[in-house]
């Protein structure tokens, strides 16, 4: 069945509102750019902020690394399979917080992760967006083990909330891929990312 595509348009700086304005120049001034997603969020205007002070402050107060917190988002996505997200995650994991090429290919491709602490964080998002908030004992004892804290655990809650915001508005406009994330293009999984994750487990 085909996916819904809302027939709202991409807020550009020349069309939006003072509100809209707003929030789009201070993207604009952080960002060094408008990203597609942003001009498709800022038709609602409070969505906009919402994402984008939760962003910064999973990004500041997180209790994560740059490296740790880009797995995160690029496991939530990819569950969620945000193409969008994945494209411009997987760019900022290669440019900006120093992920290894080998654990980002891992996520995105649906792999096992080389790296002990990442792929323990990764397993436990996972967890947390298909069990929607509702691990077991044993599942966050494992991420415990791992060296992660239960604090830890609230902060995967927020970024599962921030990307939730900007997975599902790249669903409802099929949000076109900036050039700037083009080189890290997602396709997505040949089989979703569920059933192959429910043979991993059963191995």
């Amino acid at each position: 069945m085909k996916t819904f595509k809302t027939k709202l348009s991409l807020i550009e700086l020349k069309d939006g509102n003072a509100r809209q304005l707003e929030l789009l120049q201070k993207t604009k001034k952080e960002n060094r750019m408008i990203p597609n997603m942003y001009k498709a969020m800022a038709n609602s205007p409070a969505l906009l902020d919402s994402y984008m002070y939760g962003y910064k402050l999973f990004r500041q107060e997180s209790g994560f690394t740059a490296a740790e917190a880009e797995v995160v988002f690029l496991t939530i996505s990819a569950e969620n399979h945000c193409v969008y997200c994945m494209g411009a995650h997987s760019l900022l994991a290669d440019t900006a917080s120093n992920v290894p090429v080998k654990v980002t290919e891992a996520i995105r491709n649906n792999q096992k992760i080389p790296h002990e602490k990442f792929s323990k964080l990764s397993e436990f998002t996972s967890i947390m967006v298909n069990k929607r908030g509702l691990p077991t004992e044993e599942d966050v004892n494992v991420f415990l083990n791992a060296g992660y804290t239960e604090s830890h655990v609230l902060s995967i809650i927020l970024a599962i909330s921030i990307k939730t915001i900007s997975n599902y508005t790249n669903h409802i406009f099929h949000t076109e891929l900036d050039t700037v994330f083009k080189s890290r293009e997602w396709k997505g999984y040949k089989a979703t990312r569920g059933f192959i994750n429910l043979f991993r487990r059963l191995e």
